[in-house]
């Protein structure tokens, strides 16, 4: 999770926020995009902007794009406000089939219908292309590419839907996990060796759950335990 003022619901929309895309899976840091989602959840797709700034910064969109995205939801304000309403319900989809996988659970039907209908559109947006030109003058090789020239407002998502749907049939899935900080929720693919990856990032959560516990041992040695029943010796 990403660090946020205290009592804040949304960070600020003026502001350009910086995403943490640490997950191992670009459908899994769109996951993300929501801190402490079990206790206060702080939206941080706070506005159209913000969605395609998170879809640059994931490589998921050229800069051209995006600026050519943002022009669009000027001019189309209402238009831009239903992308992001289904942006977001898009990823709480995706993070309700991933949590399930996480915590050995069946994926909820309505949230697995929901990447179903997303992945005919936003597969058709793949294309064959051919690469630039190798060194010595040959033709480059064909490549997949995405295709977002209509700068439709949603297309910025079909490279997430591919995702979710090439992650939930892979071999990685059983890896996926769920950040052990209870105030946290987001999710991940553990590929430490043996697995044992407890943490969204070490450096927010994984130190504040060690701080946690550092303090609980510390009280426990400050005030320990009253001790049970008296002294035989001393009919206490």
């Amino acid at each position: 999770m990403t660090e946020a003022p205290s009592g804040t619901e949304s960070a600020d929309p003026k502001k350009a926020p910086a995403f943490e895309l640490s997950s191992g899976a670009l459908c899994l840091d769109f996951a993300n995009t929501i801190d402490d989602r079990p206790t206060r959840p702080i939206e941080l797709l706070n506005g159209y902007d913000a969605l395609t700034v998170w879809a640059e910064q994931a490589a998921v969109l050229p800069s051209a794009v995006e600026e050519a995205l943002r022009a669009e939801a000027a001019r189309r304000p209402a238009a831009a406000e239903a992308a992001l309403v289904g942006a977001r319900a898009l990823r709480e989809a995706i993070y309700a089939v991933f949590s399930a996988a996480a915590g050995g659970r069946p994926a909820p039907a309505a949230s697995l219908a929901m990447l179903n209908a997303a992945l005919p559109p936003s597969l058709a947006r793949r294309r064959l292309v051919p690469d630039a030109p190798q060194a010595d003058g040959r033709p480059g090789r064909i490549i997949w590419r995405w295709d977002f020239s209509d700068h439709a407002l949603d297309g910025l998502l079909a490279p997430v839907v591919k995702s979710a749907a090439d992650l939930l049939t892979s071999a990685d899935l059983p890896r996926v996990r769920e950040c052990e900080v209870a105030t946290c929720g987001w999710l991940f693919v553990d590929r430490s060796r043996n697995r044992s990856r407890r943490w969204c990032d070490m450096a927010v959560c994984g130190n504040r759950a060690k701080a946690r516990r550092y303090q609980a041992r510390t009280r426990a040695v400050v005030f320990p335990m009253p001790e049970t029943g008296g002294d035989p010796s001393t009919g206490g």
